[in-house]
């Protein structure tokens, strides 16, 4: 096996020293600085490095640590029972890994080829607290700390009504919970701090956390703390299965999550994985993700632990909406309108259940603000419909090679001589030439998308192929070609060429607002678009109303009226605007009813058969608003799956939030 390269190994030990300050901050003063799951990108790294250099591996690693220290305040306790955490699956390739692992260790151990059962239960994220009961009375409560001495809490956990002080038999036990608070305990305990006048906490799991460590257990009892229980460490009789043991701590007395789930084989635990992955935030408290364990006990022991957690289960994390990577470039995006946007290109890295290797950077002023530099280790976000975005650096991770980065001056993409410019009020930067091959290729591109002029089997492919065989140079130039001309393109046949001159065809017949949105207008949107069209009716009363006229329309503001005033002044845009009329008709948009006048709209996640587009256009037909921000005079938000911020931001302005089918039964 080779040795550790130089770099490789000052990685680990920047790793180590990184993840060690993130833990204290976590687990003993409970202020962390980065997510759970940023945490856990660092950590699986540096696990990855001792498993390919196992040279690496030093005792001290925090990869063969569990939990943290003990605070000094509180009576050190040692644990009758050591402490594990499971090992953690981050893909549904990782989960089946486990269960072939699992399956060549029951051979090794039994001699025999079997196939287990596996109980799952919910991940709660709170803080793990280990309870003694001695002939059925709480006589300590206790924290993980290191995994062998913990914190002697009970004077805090006695104040939580779902643990029980006496069990319903007098048996001496050893059981294991989580401590949390619950979402609409969090949303009243921060109605009361800001009426007090007094900071806001973050998350529940920090609350929950932080009450524990009260020395006043009339704090803890303040804060409405709860608690599931959810395995036995040492009992005289030891239920035969996970399913059996869960259901003996119920009757004791002890508060066990409802929602367990025995199944048979690795595919029921990845199927109950995938559904709480839709359900949990809907529970109110946090779930991370689903413990998975062999139910049959026997199993369990044959199999025993290694040297920080047992071979016989896992904890399989949801979807990640925080994780650390590396930017290995920084490179740009020229929009439709020339508005240029630098990218990070990332090491490929899975967030929210999708790899990414790209990132938005927005504009000079957030580089500068994130003082983000080539070769930095980042933090990279995705939360529901959200474009991946860099939230922070991971200075600590620095070598000293890192590069900072300078904004150009000049982008060749851009058409003559490449110049760029800061848009004036902005923090954007624009190509100063309006003419470039990249800028036309993009806006031909979008005239032909859903959102504009909708022509089917004109993607980005073909749009380019014609530009390369100079069949078409503006908009209107789409609606002139003819069937020759189509079949000499690659890949281009006699059903294919038939088929794309219907959609042309087709096209001919748009609306206003689609051909107000084809433009590609600097800051006209298919939402700017519509107000715009509904004001003037035409395009020629467009072209003849004043900045001042545009301005007036309600929604649209000085930089957009200046931006649309100035495209129609424009004598180019004039003549192309003139051939574009003589090519297609425009049809007033006929409202299938008028249900949903007076009403707005926001639409945000992934709706089970609408497209946006179709769901935006039902609404419009009907004769209601659509905008693309949430706000108190929205009338509803139809969310679909991995729905992002502007659900959040509906509960928290009290505006209704609708699915699909209650958008479709208002019709």
């Amino acid at each position: 096996m080779a040795n550790a390269p130089k770099d490789i190994k000052k990685r680990a030990e920047m790793l180590r020293e990184t993840i060690e300050r993130h833990r204290k901050l976590y687990h003993t003063h409970d202020r962390p600085e980065i997510s759970d799951t940023a945490y856990d990108a660092l950590f699986q790294e540096l696990e990855d490095i001792e498993e390919k250099y196992p040279e690496l591996l030093v005792p001290d690693s925090p990869t063969q640590r569990v939990g943290g220290d003990p605070l000094p305040e509180f009576v050190k306790v040692e644990h009758k029972v050591p402490q594990w955490s499971f090992n953690d699956a981050f893909s549904e390739d990782d989960l089946k890994g486990f269960d072939e692992r699992v399956g060549r260790f029951i051979r090794s151990e039994t001699g025999k080829a079997e196939r287990p059962s596996y109980v799952c239960e919910l991940k709660i994220d709170g803080l793990k607290v280990v309870l003694e009961y001695e002939k059925g009375v709480l006589a300590r409560a206790a924290t993980r700390g290191d995994g062998t001495i913990g914190e002697d809490v009970t004077h805090n956990v006695r104040t939580i009504p779902s643990v029980p002080l006496k069990l319903a038999r007098p048996v001496d036990i050893i059981v294991e919970g989580e401590v949390y608070m619950t979402k609409s305990g969090l949303k009243k305990l921060n109605a009361r701090q800001e009426k007090e006048g007094k900071p806001l906490y973050a998350n529940p799991r920090n609350v929950a956390a932080g009450s524990i460590r009260q020395l006043d257990p009339k704090i803890a009892a303040s804060r409405k703390l709860e608690n599931f229980v959810y395995d036995i460490a040492r009992y005289e009789k030891m239920p035969k299965s996970q399913a059996e043991e869960l259901a003996l701590l119920a009757e004791l007395g002890f508060t066990v999550n409802p929602h367990w789930k025995k199944t048979e084989g690795i595919e029921g635990a990845v199927a109950y994985w995938r559904e709480w992955t839709k359900r949990a935030p809907k529970e109110d408290y946090l779930i991370d993700g689903v413990v998975i364990k062999i139910d049959e006990r026997r199993l369990q022991e044959a199999l025993g632990y290694t040297g920080k957690a047992p071979r016989w289960g896992i904890a399989f994390k949801f979807p990640a909406e925080q994780v650390t990577t590396v930017l290995e470039d920084i490179v740009f995006q020229i929009g439709r309108t020339g508005v240029i946007t630098p990218v990070a290109v990332l090491r490929p890295v899975l967030v929210a259940g999708t790899t990414v290797s790209r990132a938005t950077l927005h504009n000079e002023d957030e580089i500068k603000r994130l003082d983000v530099r080539i070769g930095d280790t980042v933090i990279l976000q995705k939360a529901g419909d959200i474009i991946p975005d860099i939230v922070k650096v991971v200075t600590e991770l620095r070598t000293g090679k890192e590069k900072p980065f300078s904004f150009p001056t000049h982008i060749a993409e851009c058409g003559g001589d490449g110049r760029i410019e800061r848009v004036p009020g902005q923090a954007a930067h624009r190509c100063v030439a309006k003419d470039s091959q990249t800028l036309l290729r993009r806006r031909l591109r979008y005239f032909a998308s859903r959102p504009a002029l909708d022509i089917d089997g004109c993607g980005p492919k073909v749009i380019d192929a014609l530009l390369d065989a100079g069949l078409v140079a503006t908009f209107p130039d789409l609606f002139t070609l003819e069937k020759g001309d189509l079949l000499a393109l690659p890949r281009f046949g006699e059903k294919t060429a038939e088929n794309l001159l219907e959609s042309l065809e087709k096209a001919r017949h748009t609306t206003l607002p689609r051909l107000i949105t084809g433009l590609s207008i600097d800051h006209v949107g298919e939402e700017t678009a519509h107000l715009i069209a509904d004001r003037f009716k035409s395009i020629e009363a467009i072209s003849r109303a004043s900045k001042e006229e545009i301005e007036a329309v309600e929604g649209i503001g000085p930089v957009v009226a200046r931006s649309v005033s100035d495209w129609f002044a424009d004598k180019a845009h004039q003549k192309m605007l003139a051939r574009l009329v003589k090519e297609v008709r425009i049809e007033k948009v006929k409202e299938s009813s008028g249900k949903l006048k007076g009403k707005s709209f926001v639409l945000t996640g992934t709706l089970p058969t609408l497209e946006r587009v179709d769901a935006e256009e039902l609404i419009r037909k009907n004769g209601g608003d659509v905008s693309s921000s949430v706000s108190k005079n929205t009338s509803f938000v139809v969310a679909g799956d991995s729905a992002g911020s502007k659900l959040e931001k509906a509960k928290k302005l009290g505006v209704k939030v609708i699915g699909e089918e209650e958008l479709k039964s208002m019709l």
